[in-house]
């Protein structure tokens, strides 16, 4: 995605909205550091890895906006710009602002084919012409009500250094310009997720100092016929997106995930998930400790291990106990439905990043956008800035693209070095996380020794600061790519044929005469070999042979 005098250029992005992206969100008061933290994965199986970068600029009178749809590429129609604009890396902007989503698409009857500005749209436009979280709210769905809703439903993150908010919206149908919306502010010690399931039930009609919505999200809904009990009771989750199956185990399991790590609850709200207890989860929760940028990057990487939904147990793990799965989540055998597990991390994430803002600094220094590409268990978070000039080479737009490899490109290697761990899971996955460990705790580390020579060189030049902090992030940035480029070409010698090669202190060993050492030749577990011998078992025994 670019922007090329004015025009927004959204990449072409296509999902199933059901399956597809994971917000996690953090008050100041529940992270380590004081920070408002947000995590997003842009997961689709035709979206490329990129990151995006908008100038700050400024407009003539009259200047017009070209806005495409962010999931197709499809002009929607031109919309007034405004006089000037915010620098925004990514999803953050210069001021802290940091803005993510997921598509819960809701009642298909609302969408909007004639609307001019889509969820993409909204975000983008909103990060550079607003400062908050509140303006950016006043500034999407003035957006929407001007112009119309392009989109389905959608679940808005929208996060600045002081606060937290959970923005959810629909349109109104074909000849119903606009939308109804709520936003829920989520309290400074609370954690909260969506994940393409609408979570905001009940909401405090009165307070509207922590709660913004539409004037008509309740009368809308009676005029529809989805809702016909007192104000007091309305529920925009069941009103907008009535829960089906897929909306638990799909969608509100990865919600379940991140609340039963963080607050020892989990068996309360499992009974939901499962479908066996009406009652929802609530939309946020204060966790029983708080909350690092680490803690999110771990979290962001999650198959639900050691729970009982952990999807490396099943035959469909293979031997090698992989949580991925490469066919349909659900399929239908002999007249029964069944489906498979759907986990935070995902093997067609495009981007991912860990957003953490904070109010004590600077706006220069105190955002960092963690920014990684492709399948979160299988990149490196590297911190950008948001108030940098450029892009690093191996993320910027046109290096590489969806059918196009490029050694140079941050998101193929990725790829490629994943591609190759999805294969042998449980024996690659340590090799990649002693990198990651290494790559992003250097990161983190190093990190108050940067930021503090960038606010030394604030107090005399804004300019000599930005670049620093330009050059700092595309430094770590090529760093990584060239040692997860390196891990790839050790994973390739390491697991050559199905064997694993022999090493000491780090290095692959010779036999005595210098030539090739006989690898190891790893059997598959005894629980994988019972569940052959269980299908196939009689097939494959050993028998006595008649001479």
């Amino acid at each position: 995605m670019k922007k090329i005098a004015g025009v927004l250029l959204f990449t072409v992005l296509t999902f199933t909205p059901s399956l597809a992206c994971t917000n996690l969100l953090v008050g100041k008061a529940a992270s380590t550091d004081g920070s408002t933290m947000v995590t997003y994965s842009a997961d689709s199986y035709a979206l490329y890895g990129e990151l995006y970068h908008w100038p700050a600029a400024t407009y003539p009178a009259g200047a017009m906006l070209d806005v495409y749809e962010w999931d197709s590429h499809k002009y929607l129609g031109k919309i007034p710009q405004v006089a000037r604009t915010y620098n925004v890396i990514g999803n953050m902007n210069e001021h802290q602002l940091c803005i993510g989503e997921t598509t819960f698409g809701g009642r298909h009857e609302l969408a909007d084919s004639t609307g001019l500005v889509d969820y993409g749209s909204l975000i983008y436009i909103a990060l550079q012409r607003a400062k908050t979280a509140r303006e950016a709210i006043r500034v999407m769905t003035g957006l929407v009500a001007d112009y119309g809703y392009y989109s389905e439903g959608e679940s808005f993150s929208i996060v600045d250094k002081d606060e937290v908010w959970i923005m959810e919206m629909i349109g109104k149908g074909v000849g119903n310009k606009g939308a109804v919306w709520v936003a829920v502010r989520i309290p400074d010690d609370c954690i909260a997720a969506h994940a393409n399931q609408s979570r905001i039930h009940q909401f405090p009609l009165k307070d509207r100092e922590n709660c913004l919505y539409s004037d008509d999200v309740i009368s809308f809904a009676r005029e529809k016929g989805y809702f016909n009990g007192k104000d007091e009771d309305f529920s925009f989750s069941k009103a907008y997106n009535p829960l089906d199956w897929g909306g638990l185990r799909f969608c509100e399991a990865r919600v379940w995930s991140y609340y039963n790590q963080y607050t020892g609850e989990g068996a309360r709200w499992l009974p939901y998930v499962l479908g066996e207890d009406p009652t929802p989860m609530p939309l946020y929760v204060k966790p029983n400790r708080k909350l690092s940028v680490g803690d999110l990057m771990r979290l962001m990487r999650d198959h639900y291990e050691g729970t009982v939904f952990d999807p490396t147990l099943d035959i469909a793990a293979g031997p090698f106990h992989s949580p991925y799965r490469f066919h349909p989540l659900a399929w239908e055998i002999d007249s029964i439905k069944y489906a498979f597990e759907r986990p935070i991390s995902t093997q067609q994430t495009a981007f991912t990043f860990v957003g953490q803002m904070r109010n004590e600094l600077p706006d220069e220094v105190g955002g960092v956008f963690w920014f990684g590409v492709d399948d979160a268990r299988f990149t490196v978070y590297t911190p950008m800035y948001p108030c940098m000039t450029q892009t690093p080479e191996c993320y910027r737009v046109g290096n590489g693209d969806f059918t196009r490899f490029s050694w140079t490109s941050a998101f193929w290697i990725h790829n490629w070095v994943a591609n190759m761990a999805y294969a042998r899971y449980n024996q690659a996955l340590s090799d990649a996380e002693s990198l990651q460990a290494k790559l992003e705790g250097g990161y983190l580390n190093n990190q108050k020794q940067v930021e503090q020579k960038a606010l030394d060189l604030l107090k005399t030049s804004r300019q000599d600061a930005v670049a620093f902090l330009t050059d700092y992030s595309i430094s770590t940035a090529q760093t990584a790519l060239d040692e997860w480029k390196s891990l790839g070409e050790y994973l390739v010698v390491k697991y050559m044929d199905g064997v694993v090669k022999k090493e000491e202190n780090g290095k692959f060993i010779h036999n005595p005469y210098g030539g090739s050492q006989y690898p190891n030749r790893p059997k598959f577990d005894d629980d994988f070999l019972r569940k052959i011998v269980k299908d196939k078992g009689e097939w494959l025994r050993e028998k006595e042979i008649m001479n």
